[in-house]
């Protein structure tokens, strides 16, 4: 007994650190996905190299089995289920044989190799604009062309090279299915169902308000209605989350998620306007419920708990609405009276939406195919809407295109200057590129001492390992353990961490393939440093203000694409002029816009003086308002009214002008919204009402802008809140 009293303290000491050790990695890590991903990456790895390197005798396929494992298994962020990822890994096979077959035929020179390293590092790279899958790949698929675009030029052993790299990726695809699976995602969808959910609350307790008098409970809902629609914007998820692919599915769904936004800013609309002495309140109410059961409906498909819902519901509920305006004279009633009935009517036609997006994403086509409205993609085919993405970015206005031209580049002149000094280990000056090198140089800076710091520890530890001489078993026994906590040391600790263990990892796989000493050490310091001085130049030289600097000018491109869509629009509206290209022009700018700001935000600023996510609301406002009304509303007919919605128009477009103009010269913009004087006819019939439904639009893009300077402070009152969700954008 005396002997077990004694070994207990210890035994708590080493409980205790356990339990602190847990506590520590599970606040770091929560669902251990770095440690589980690590330690698939580091088994199949080992196992591929051990397997060719000792078993199979083929020193030529041992690193291509382990670094193809490194390549997609540690590089490539996948997304999606684990049998997805692997069915993903399968996928893209023939083009890892490509790659690696490319890269040792043009080997034969260093020109032939850096003119193939720029080409193929800037296709590998600008296809991830199709989305998160494509582009979780491009820094792993780099790899795979160039580990062999080095000297030895040794096409012979082609064969070894993909042999090794097939064994390494389908070993990956297995083990991501059969080992420590990671935990499964909450799908997009269900993030989706429980925005529309709040949202179909909200709208009944509108109409409940309406009926009742008191807008207590509306009160209450709106919190987290707003809070279950902030989870759904792009910002609040992470990249491999979000539905940002080219393919119909993800698109329906980003069109769903930015509709469902704008309908809870229009129920924030209604819950301030007021109702008494409305025209056509009851026919209002009635709309308002038939759309509170439509997304209702839409949030029970979603959770796979009902059937797929239709438009015929709100259509019918729409019909109802304009035949009961039509029977109601609005002649001589003052126009904030008809307010509250047009907020309603745009509320319906963005359910309706709502609703068509929800059947997109299910795979149902609309009736009627309109190509140069919101839902264009219904009738494309998957390869064409990728060939459209593609195509639509490959302007040096659009990030996507900076990023992968600078990262190309780079590893271009990287591999130029590897081969022209012949430098050992040359790889190693472009996988330092891959590490360091960031959409800005400020990021760029901020990534390079963690990286140098950490090289120069690891080669240290390395140089003193070749110097003092061990027997090479020991270097195998102990590679699993280093590249283990290697790959979790940099989602965990840093980047410095995971420099300074890849180093020794390096290290170790090359003294058990060749002889090697010290200077091996000395030669990756080198590579790291002439690596980083091109990521830097790079970084000086290539669009070096990052998202910040090209989101000033896709911000203000797209207002002034927006100022033309309200001229047009009216002009449409008021005088039957054909629709122009002003919408087309408008949704690509949008697009750009949206990327810079989803790269903006990826990146470390200090607090601006703009409200971006204000900026972009106001575009997407006048885009889609545009397209609600333009279908909505008959063309042309209200000539007797043309010169007040003119100069209105022009007064709106007119403050998205100076607005555009003020962020192209960086300037900060200061828009008043305070509407001009416009005279308003109180004798026109039924044109009146639609007369209301331009004007609620342009009151509201009045007041978007008006929000743009400075960001909100956390005090400000619902109406402000919810505007920083009601987006719309993709």
């Amino acid at each position: 007994m005396p002997t077990g009293s004694a070994a207990d303290p210890d035994s708590s000491r080493g409980r205790l650190c356990q339990t602190l050790a847990m506590g520590w990695l599970r606040r770091r890590d929560p669902q251990l996905l770095a440690v589980r991903r690590a330690a698939r990456v580091t088994l199949v790895a080992c196992l591929g190299f051990y397997v060719c390197r000792y078993l199979l005798d083929t020193p030529a396929m041992a690193p291509y089995a382990l670094f193809g494992a490194v390549a997609l298994g540690a590089l490539s962020q996948i997304p999606g289920t684990p049998r997805r990822r692997a069915g993903t890994l399968i996928a893209v096979l023939p083009v890892a044989w490509l790659l690696v077959s490319l890269g040792t035929l043009l080997s034969v020179s260093n020109v032939a190799a850096a003119a193939g390293m720029f080409l193929f590092g800037f296709v590998v790279s600008y296809v991830g604009v199709g989305g998160p899958r494509l582009a979780g790949l491009a820094a792993g698929m780099q790899l795979l062309y160039i580990l062999p675009c080095f000297p030895p030029y040794d096409p012979g052993s082609l064969p070894s090279r993909l042999a090794g790299v097939t064994c390494a990726i389908v070993l990956l695809a297995v083990a991501e299915v059969a080992l420590w699976p990671d935990p499964v995602p909450t799908p997009y969808t269900a993030r989706l169902a429980d925005a529309i959910d709040s949202l179909a609350d909200c709208l009944s307790a509108v109409a409940d308000s309406w009926e009742h008098g008191s807008k207590e409970r509306l009160a209450e809902l709106l919190p987290e209605a707003t809070d279950r629609a902030d989870a759904l914007r792009p910002s609040r998820l992470p990249p491999l989350q979000r539905p940002a692919s080219a393919g119909r599915r993800d698109r329906a769904l980003s069109a769903a998620a930015g509709t469902a936004r704008l309908l809870l800013g229009r129920a924030v609309d209604l819950f301030f306007v007021e109702q008494r002495g409305a025209v056509t309140l009851p026919a209002a109410t009635n709309l308002v419920r038939r759309t509170a059961g439509c997304t209702a409906s839409a949030a029970a498909w979603l959770r796979g708990r009902g059937p797929l819902p239709d438009t015929d519901q709100v259509a019918a509920a729409l019909s109802e609405f304009r035949v009961a305006r039509m029977n109601t004279d609005p002649g001589g009633i003052p126009p904030e009276r008809l307010r509250l009935g047009a907020l309603a009517l745009a509320l319906g036609e963005w359910t309706k939406s709502l609703v068509v997006a929800i059947r997109l994403a299910a795979g149902e086509r609309p009736a009627h195919a309109d190509p140069t409205g919101p839902f264009w993609y219904a009738y494309r085919s998957t390869p064409s809407l990728y060939w459209h993405r593609l195509r639509e970015n490959l302007t040096p206005r659009s990030v996507a295109f900076q990023g992968a031209l600078r990262l190309a580049a780079a590893l271009a002149v990287a591999r130029l200057l590897a081969g022209e000094l012949d430098l050992s280990h040359g790889f190693w000056v472009l996988l330092t590129i891959l590490t360091v090198l960031r959409t800005s140089a400020a990021e760029t800076r901020s990534a390079l001492r963690p990286a140098l710091v950490g090289t120069v520890a690891g080669s240290l530890a390395a140089a003193v390992l070749l110097v003092v001489g061990v027997h090479p078993t020991v270097y195998a026994v102990v590679l699993p353990v280093v590249m283990l906590v290697g790959f979790a040391a940099g989602p965990l600790l840093g980047l410095g961490w995971s420099q300074a263990l890849f180093t020794l990892v390096i290290t170790l796989v090359f003294a058990q393939v060749t002889p090697v000493d010290w200077r091996l050490a000395e030669a990756r310091v080198l590579d790291v440093l002439v690596g980083a001085a091109i990521g830097v130049l790079a970084g000086l030289f290539a669009w070096p203000r990052g998202g910040g600097g090209e989101l000033h000018r896709a911000a203000g491109t797209f207002l002034g694409s927006s100022a033309e869509v309200i001229r047009e629009t009216v002009a449409v509206m008021a005088d039957g002029r054909p629709p122009g290209a002003a919408l087309p022009r408008a949704r690509l700018a949008g697009q750009l816009a949206d990327a810079s700001f989803a790269l903006y935000q990826s990146e470390r600023h200090s607090a601006a003086a703009v409200d971006w996510q204000a900026t972009l609301l106001a575009g997407h406002h006048a885009v889609r308002g545009a397209e609600a009304l333009v279908r909505s509303c008959p063309a042309g007919g209200l000539l007797p009214c043309v010169a007040p919605l003119t100069s209105a128009a022009d007064d709106v477009a007119g403050r998205y002008d100076r607005a555009a103009a003020d962020l192209l010269a960086h300037r900060r913009t200061l828009v008043e919204p305070v509407p001009a004087a416009v005279e308003w006819p109180t004798d026109l019939g039924q044109d009146l009402y639609i007369i209301a439904d331009l004007r609620v639009w342009l009151d509201g893009l009045r007041e978007d802008l008006g929000r743009i300077p400075g960001l909100p402070e956390p005090g400000d009152d619902l109406r402000v809140r919810v505007s920083r969700v009601a987006d719309g954008a993709s």
